[in-house]
């Protein structure tokens, strides 16, 4: 039985590539002083500029504003950490996201089959309302928590188990959503069931290994939730 979703949020419910690809070019060209400087920078953080692309272990794959300000601050002498993550955090809030597919009608069909939603991702809580309410879906969560909200960051199960007792779920009918390892992980070690998307960085068969299921994106839960109901 399956009472309860718990979706990450950047590469699950927003492409991954074409929302932070915009993000982390918009990063480099505001931070750096010239060509090699923004080179160096998008080296430290796993992203090719040309292609859009992210390396698997990129700190914004699935990592918090701390790590990705540690990978940047050997190329901004003077700058703190704080400084930097403040300026990161808020440039996360404006943010563009795109969806990985329409939201709205996904979340009406997920809670008219009952089940209860909730956010755990390791962007900022700040961001993850803003990115949601930009897309005129907030008030579809019955939970939403980021990585500063006191649960911890994934992949620990701090985030996932906080939305579980918050609806009095049992974590083995809830199932995790999300498109990296570090999801997944924190769903197993939450005891609810993984569920791997292909709409971030990582691949099949990087996901496989963690997941229940590996599907192509989020809009094909409801067939394999009614599915799963029926078996």
């Amino acid at each position: 039985m399956i009472d309860g979703i718990v979706f990450d949020k950047d590469g699950t419910l927003f492409d991954f590539r074409q929302s932070w690809g915009r993000w982390t070019r918009t990063i480099l060209a505001r931070l750096s002083r010239d060509e090699d400087h923004s080179a160096a920078m998008a080296e430290a953080l796993g992203f090719d500029p040309d292609s859009g692309d992210f390396e698997p272990e990129s700190p914004v794959v699935a990592a918090t504003a701390y790590e990705i300000a540690e990978a940047m601050l050997p190329h901004l002498p003077g700058t703190t950490q704080q400084a930097l993550m403040a300026r990161l955090n808020q440039m996360a809030v404006e943010a563009q996201m795109t969806p990985a597919v329409p939201l709205r009608p996904l979340f009406d069909a997920l809670r008219a089959r009952g089940l209860r939603i909730g956010l755990a991702t390791n962007d900022v809580e700040a961001a993850a309302r803003a990115h949601l309410r930009d897309h005129e879906v907030d008030d579809l969560f019955d939970f939403i928590a980021g990585c500063d909200s006191g649960h911890g960051a994934k992949p620990g199960p701090g985030m996932l188990l906080a939305f579980a007792a918050s609806q009095g779920l049992a974590p083995e009918r809830v199932l995790m959503v999300g498109d990296s390892t570090h999801d997944l992980a924190a769903g197993r070690a939450a005891g609810m069931r993984p569920v791997g998307v292909l709409t971030g960085p990582a691949r099949a068969p990087d996901l496989a290994p963690l997941a229940e299921v590996v599907l192509p994106d989020i809009g094909a839960l409801p067939a394999w939730i009614d599915a799963q109901r029926a078996a």
